[in-house]
């Protein structure tokens, strides 16, 4: 069997190449390549799929959470609260506005900020809770919305992993209330805090073929603050109001998005059953925790837990035979030289950066390479215990 790839874009993009390839053209003639046409209506039609008042195209997911930031007024001398098992994006950005990452420790099954222990960590100099909804399953954002109104703090979504992703107030650990729970219940990520924050990153769920990011919030103060700060800072050209950003969208990627934007549904459906498959195939090994299969999530990656210090011996028998996989995340944010000896331990994250595997996923995924990839860690563990 040849390598599988972690991810193969190709299949979704030859379904699709008579569109993009057309989209693309059409861009090409028109001559207008930022903020033009395309970028406009895509903003509409993905404002109109999530349910949500504004939505202003920016040049990255990393863009998004910094201007998100910004648009709040968060800067030197604050502190958000977030998740130390990320991608260094998420608290990179809270750095450079200024401000200081305060980072929580995460939930062994769902690997997102636990909400038990935000409380404890919330300080007069915080002003916002940053939850990131990792790998496409929604975080417990029941109780964060609870402590946010309770104590007057904004939350930023990370939504750089769950487009598309809903949230199911009964997952997970949610000991919300019963009307918070019928109030956020099959809400879109993005649009349950008071700004969201998307990338659409080649890897990710909607991908362009480019960077691409997005800002979404119901708060028309916020959505204008936003559009200044993406143009250096200009409501008007050359009126430059306040120190901005080069970020916008082109209209080349928001040309493609807008291709895609009707098959996300489709791809994120086959994403739960490739993960529900694999749940399927890989039950009842001892040494490995298979995901939650959860309402709502959409499944960026589908992570596995390698117990008993198994983890880089089954990457590299993997490896061996032709099947590749990741490690998201192999150092957790608190660990990176940048923070690195400035905060207190978090326990579950240190764990989960030892035992997480990612498989390889993608709509297209067929069950026979999902059950021979199955069929490969299976021999892993067996060849394991007959040497144990």
């Amino acid at each position: 069997m040849d390598t599988i790839p972690i991810l193969d874009l190709k299949a979704q993009y030859q379904s699709l190449q008579a569109e993009i390839d057309r989209a693309v053209a059409q861009v090409l003639a028109s001559g207008q390549f930022i903020l033009g046409p395309d970028v406009q209506a895509f903003e509409a039609e993905v404002a109109a799929y999530l349910g949500v008042r504004h939505a202003i195209a920016v040049n990255s997911g990393t863009d998004a959470l910094v201007i998100a930031l910004r648009s709040l007024g968060i800067g030197s001398g604050d502190e958000v609260i977030t998740t130390p098992f990320s991608f260094f994006a998420t608290a990179e950005s809270i750095s450079l506005v200024g401000a200081r990452p305060v980072f929580v420790d995460v939930e062994l099954d769902s690997f997102n900020l636990n909400p038990a222990g935000i409380a404890a960590a919330i300080t007069p100099r915080t002003k916002a809770i940053m939850p990131v909804h990792l790998f496409g399953r929604p975080a417990a954002m029941g109780v964060i919305y609870e402590l946010a109104q309770q104590h007057h703090l904004a939350i930023i979504e990370d939504c750089a992993q769950s487009f598309g992703a809903r949230y199911c107030p009964t997952c997970g650990h949610c000991q919300c209330t019963s009307a918070t729970q019928e109030r956020l219940a099959n809400r879109f990520t993005g649009t349950i805090g008071t700004i969201g924050a998307f990338s659409f990153f080649p890897t990710k769920n909607l991908g362009a073929y480019g960077d691409g990011g997005l800002i979404t919030t119901n708060d028309d103060h916020l959505a204008a603050q936003a559009r200044m700060l993406r143009v250096h800072g200009s409501r008007q050209r050359y009126h430059h109001e306040t120190l901005g950003y080069n970020s916008r969208l082109d209209s080349l990627q928001a040309a493609i998005l807008r291709v895609k934007l009707p098959h996300i549904d489709c791809w994120n459906h086959q994403r739960r059953r490739v993960a529900a498959t694999y749940n399927r195939e890989l039950a009842g090994i001892a040494g490995l925790v298979t995901p939650e299969v959860t309402n709502g999530h959409v499944f960026h990656q589908y992570t596995v837990r390698v117990l008993n210090g198994d983890r880089d011996r089954l990457a590299a028998f993997l490896k061996a035979a032709g099947i590749s996989s990741m490690i998201y995340y192999p150092i957790p944010q608190d660990h990176c030289p940048m923070y690195k000896g400035q905060y207190p331990p978090n326990p579950v994250s240190d764990r989960l950066a030892t035992e997480v595997l990612s498989l390889p996923i993608w709509p297209e995924l067929s069950d026979a390479t999902i059950t021979h990839i199955a069929a490969t860690i299976r021999k892993f563990f067996a060849a394991s215990s007959l040497s144990s």
